[in-house]
């Protein structure tokens, strides 16, 4: 679960003091500047926990398929087992290895079809950021007002 992380907008709105008539128009200037950095700072770190979190999430789902795949490997040699098996011996031999290989092909299926659902599930865009950007451009374009 993403951490709750505050963005810059209301961290400012709480501890900003009031400016008031006292302010100069340099003072006003620098104050936004600073604002403006502070929260591209903000944005950047929570883009990166999204990410992160996502992409841990990404690499779990990819190891399922990745198993399937494996298997899948091993599921082809016993076919092949399987044939020579055929060509070679009395049917007890080759169906027992067939009877194997069409198990080992069943189970990497299984697993390679629960890996890519899985994949699938993964949103990949930060969705905490993006909104905690609109509400920082809204805050912006307020104060700019």
């Amino acid at each position: 679960m993403a951490k709750e992380i505050p963005s810059h907008a209301d961290r400012t709105r709480s501890s900003r003091r009031d400016s008031g008539d006292s302010a100069s128009f340099a003072e006003l200037i620098q104050n936004i500047v600073s604002d403006l950095q502070g929260l591209v700072r903000s944005e950047i770190q929570l883009a990166k926990t999204e990410l992160k979190e996502d992409a841990t999430q990404t690499g779990r789902a990819s190891s399922l398929l990745v198993g399937g795949m494996v298997l899948a490997f091993y599921a082809v040699g016993f076919l092949l087992l399987t044939a020579v098996y055929a060509l070679a011996t009395a049917m007890s031999d080759w169906l027992a290895a067939l009877i194997v290989g069409v198990v080992v092909a069943v189970v990497a299926g299984i697993l390679a079809m629960l890996g890519y659902q899985r994949i699938k599930q993964v949103n990949l865009m930060p969705e905490q950021t993006v909104e905690t950007v609109r509400e920082d451009v809204e805050w912006v374009k307020q104060q700019t007002r």
